[in-house]
């Protein structure tokens, strides 16, 4: 039974399988390769660069021969595990694509919004069944300094609506907000699993070829072609597409471009119809709050709350292991802040918590590289912000593939590639002090301190 008094307490029968991914319906797993193949392309990932990918070089060429390998279950990594938010940004936020990119910011913003208006198109072409709602995002204030960087978001004509203390508890209530901006077009709240396997499904019908359980272990060229070493047999295709995410590229330059960054989530139960009125939150929007050390939270189609975020834990020599999954420490500071958040909601429980791996790179939005004259193109590094960026990846990697210049593959963010990660045990003392620098920084009203200052001087900074 859970002790009101001890918010911790609403974890103790939580399941360790991420919510989304628990569902009867689960599809079954496709059979692995068996015997050796010729193929057009070659899709190595099961997630959604991978999917998105197979599923527009079929609409653009149709008799084009797509077999997509996934080393596991499709979408049960990074896919299968994040919060739903299917964000118009393709580069965690205009911010820091001003940062980075303060030429093309406003382009890269008119080719994200159309982006997310093309994947609400897809759903309803296609009969999507992911529970695809876009109801914007609300970034809330929880402390007074933050408030000014709100305020100055407000944009009617850009569906971007400021409202402060009074005006958000219309919408949302809790006593640690001070403010809100409401970004009614930015973003879309979706089922994550149930987007991949509906995505899967699409590709099928469109006749491309799907693997679970088909790790590939090598790639090379012979004779002018590539071949992918599997357990299962060799693939011999005409181009590739790396669609691996947080695991080492085939490609073993690429590899230290990226670091695997563990982040955290929990559910609650459904809330009751009273709980739901006590909170407000009638139009469903998704929600974050501003700090280094940020909190995302929405509701899903059977009114559960998803609250995860706060700590972004690094671990020794860039590995991922399935114990990594599972952090009781984290789990325990993520229940106490969101009973401190939403206190009205008593002793409501927890049905699941889990975790997993996110692709950093050191300007926190996807980069692009080829390999073999153009036979082989790779992206990673969507750093927590990708179920909407996978989509344009896959279309700039198809155009990368084509040989064509088109508007994107002309754009700086596809021609530049973000500064490597340093080996260890630089890489994890880097990453710690950097995080120290940030947890700082929340607690001195953001003010940025050398370190950041000088990272984001060098191209590496960021702010999130």
């Amino acid at each position: 039974m859970q002790d009101s008094t001890d918010p911790t307490s609403s974890l103790a029968s939580a399941s360790t399988t991420p919510f989304w991914l628990d569902d009867p319906n689960r599809p079954e797993a496709l059979p692995p390769l068996s015997g050796s193949s010729t193929t057009d392309l070659v899709i190595v990932g099961g997630g959604y660069t991978g999917l998105w990918t197979a599923l527009l070089a079929k609409e653009r060429e149709p008799d084009r021969r797509v077999m997509l390998l996934e080393g596991q279950r499709l979408g049960w990594s990074a896919s299968g595990r994040n919060g739903g938010f299917c964000d118009f940004s393709l580069t965690h936020g205009e911010g820091n694509g001003q940062k980075h990119l303060p030429e093309e910011n406003e382009l890269l913003t008119r080719m994200g919004l159309q982006n997310l208006d093309e994947i609400q198109e897809a759903v309803e072409r296609y009969g999507l069944d992911c529970e695809f709602e876009r109801t914007g995002e609300m970034n809330v204030a929880t402390e007074d300094y933050q408030i000014p960087e709100l305020a100055a978001g407000h944009d009617p004509d850009a569906d971007a609506y400021f409202m402060d203390a009074a005006e958000l508890a219309e919408h949302i209530v809790s006593p640690t907000f001070k403010a809100g901006l409401w970004t009614k077009r930015s973003t879309a709240m979706l089922h994550p699993a149930k987007l991949v396997w509906e995505l899967a499904r699409v590709a099928r019908e469109l006749g491309v070829e799907i693997h679970e359980h088909t790790p590939v272990r090598s790639l090379s060229r012979r004779n002018g072609h590539m071949v992918l070493r599997t357990d299962g047999g060799d693939v011999t295709a005409s181009q590739v597409a790396l669609a691996t995410n947080a695991f080492p590229s085939l490609l073993r330059r690429m590899r230290w471009h990226t670091v695997p960054v563990y982040d955290y989530a929990l559910m609650t139960e459904p809330l009751s119809d009273a709980q739901l009125e006590s909170i407000g939150w009638s139009e469903r929007f998704g929600m974050a709050d501003l700090a280094n050390r940020f909190h995302y939270y929405r509701l899903t189609a059977d009114n559960r709350i998803l609250w995860g975020g706060w700590d972004a834990v690094y671990y020794y020599g860039r590995t991922l292991k399935r114990e990594y999954d599972q952090r009781p420490e984290t789990f325990e500071t993520l229940a106490r802040q969101f009973h401190e958040t939403f206190p009205q909601l008593g002793t409501v429980r927890f049905t699941h918590k889990w975790g997993g791996a996110v692709d950093t790179c050191s300007r926190f939005f996807p980069f692009f590289t080829t390999a073999y004259s153009g036979r082989v193109v790779y992206t990673a590094g969507f750093t927590g912000l990708g179920v909407g960026a996978t989509r344009f990846a896959g279309n700039v990697m198809l155009d990368l593939l084509s040989g064509a210049s088109t508007e994107r593959t002309e754009l700086q963010m596809v021609k530049k590639t973000p500064l490597p990660f340093p080996p260890e045990p630089l890489a994890w003392a880097g990453i710690k002090v950097t995080t120290r620098a940030m947890i700082k920084s929340d607690q001195n009203e953001g003010k940025r301190g050398p370190l950041l200052k000088l990272l984001d001087a060098i191209g590496i900074g960021f702010d999130s």
